[in-house]
């Protein structure tokens, strides 16, 4: 009997910590948003055409499950890349707002330092979803163009 108690429970804490590490890696993690930046940062640096195609198709690293690279152009404030929404290519990123009206998108843009990576926090809705939850999104600046990835907290 007691045999049977034990393997019961070993069985559903093995249950319970893989549920938890499957939910773990369904979103990507603060840190793994904050290479991703420090990797685009650099390929912009290197070739910003290219850097920026590579943003918007995925390519090289840079889409991981919810992680991915947008970009605006600082003088236009019109994105240039969008590793998740290509429809937002060309329009204003001042123009995006959270679903209270909150000025998302100015907040992202006036945070864009050149050589810093600043943290905004907003709510947006998780992938498939409609309800905002907290988001924060890692931005810097290099050159003409404000970059950022985001993550879900």
């Amino acid at each position: 009997m007691l045999r049977k108690l034990m393997i019961g429970t070993l069985a559903s804490a093995a249950i319970a910590l893989a549920g938890a590490a499957l939910a773990q890696g369904q979103f990507g993690t603060a840190a793994e948003a904050k290479a991703m930046i420090e990797k685009a940062a650099a390929e912009l640096k290197t070739n910003e055409a290219a850097a920026l195609a590579k943003f918007n198709k995925g390519e090289g690293g840079f889409k991981d499950r919810d992680l991915y690279v947008f970009c605006y152009d600082m003088n236009t404030a019109k994105f240039t890349a969008h590793g998740a929404n290509q429809a937002l290519l060309g329009t204003d990123v001042k123009a995006l707002k959270e679903k209270d009206g909150s000025p998302l998108g100015e907040k992202v843009f006036n945070a864009s330092k050149e050589g810093t990576f600043t943290t905004v926090s907003y709510n947006f809705p998780k992938p498939g979803t409609t309800e905002p939850v907290p988001k924060e999104s890692y931005v810097t600046r290099v050159g003409n163009q404000g970059c950022g990835v985001g993550y879900y907290k």
